[in-house]
């Protein structure tokens, strides 16, 4: 597994934590609370960049920021409205469909070839996500806007990703995420002064947001710029379906969620459909 491709992996151990954070972040309003966490987050990789002597690499074509800001604020702001609107561990494992489409999207968009070993691999860790929210499972009627909206971060970040490596994608440098950052908490906070009420933050939520800022909505995507640009979207696309179950145990142990047959068996197809795609050659 070559450097970048590890970087990616980086990424997702920390998004495995943004599916319980967003929870203990719970009452803040979902485009506050994205202004906030992007602030913080593009705040110290702006810092990382100055400090390295790479200010200039913000400076970049209108077709980078319209993707960075795009991918970053839409994606983010659906996630924390599907989570204001629906139950975590539901919003949590339809959210994490993207896997599926990086790796689908990856063929067409990248001109990649899929192969038998990652298609079987993809297949069993959708089945393993499939498990648990298939047949059996609750959803009430006034949580359909949240899980649409939890659909709509799927499709937006599967489709950040991959042309995330696309020829004019890829020559933007990864020290450009943090203006991205920093441009996504100003749009969101405008957004938020138009429709929504601030709320002051106790000091549980305070510290939900640093863990934010500094993690899953901060160096995560450094990481995942570079595993997206330089490594193999493919394996990492399936490798990914390892965050909805850690995520979802995360869940569980605080609470939001209970233990069950499913999701044991559930990790274990969704480990196994990794492990065949990572022998695939």
């Amino acid at each position: 597994m070559s450097p970048a491709t590890l970087a990616g992996c980086g990424a997702l151990i920390l998004w495995a934590f943004l599916a319980l954070l967003s929870r203990l972040a719970a009452g803040i309003p979902p485009l506050q609370l994205t202004a906030m966490g992007f602030a913080l987050g593009g705040t110290i990789g702006l810092l990382a960049v100055i400090v390295r002597g790479q200010a200039r690499a913000l400076a970049q074509p209108a077709l980078a920021w319209v993707h960075g800001v795009g991918g970053l604020f839409g994606y983010h702001a659906l996630y924390f409205l599907a989570f204001a609107l629906a139950p975590a561990v539901e919003v949590n494992l339809i959210n994490y469909l993207w896997p599926l489409l990086i790796v689908l999207l990856a063929a067409p968009i990248r001109g990649m070839r899929l192969g038998p070993a990652r298609l079987g691999g993809v297949a069993l860790g959708f089945a393993g996500c499939l498990l648990i929210v298939g047949p059996g499972a609750q959803f009430p009627p006034e949580a359909i806007p949240g899980f649409l909206a939890a659909l709509g971060c799927a499709v937006v970040w599967s489709v950040y990703s991959v042309t995330a490596g696309t020829p004019r994608l890829a020559r933007v440098p990864t020290e450009a995420v943090a203006g991205f950052c920093l441009a996504t908490a100003a749009l969101a906070a405008l957004l938020h002064l138009a429709f929504e009420t601030t709320v002051l933050p106790d000091a549980r939520q305070w510290l939900a947001v640093a863990a934010l800022g500094l993690g899953p909505v901060g160096a995560a995507f450094f990481l995942w710029d570079v595993g997206m640009k330089r490594g193999d979207p493919r394996l990492l696309g399936t490798l990914a379906y390892a965050v909805p179950v850690a995520s979802t145990l995360l869940l569980i142990l605080a609470g939001e969620g209970a233990m069950s047959w499913r999701v044991a068996l559930a990790t274990l197809m969704v480990a196994g459909g990794g492990f065949i795609a990572a022998r695939a050659k």
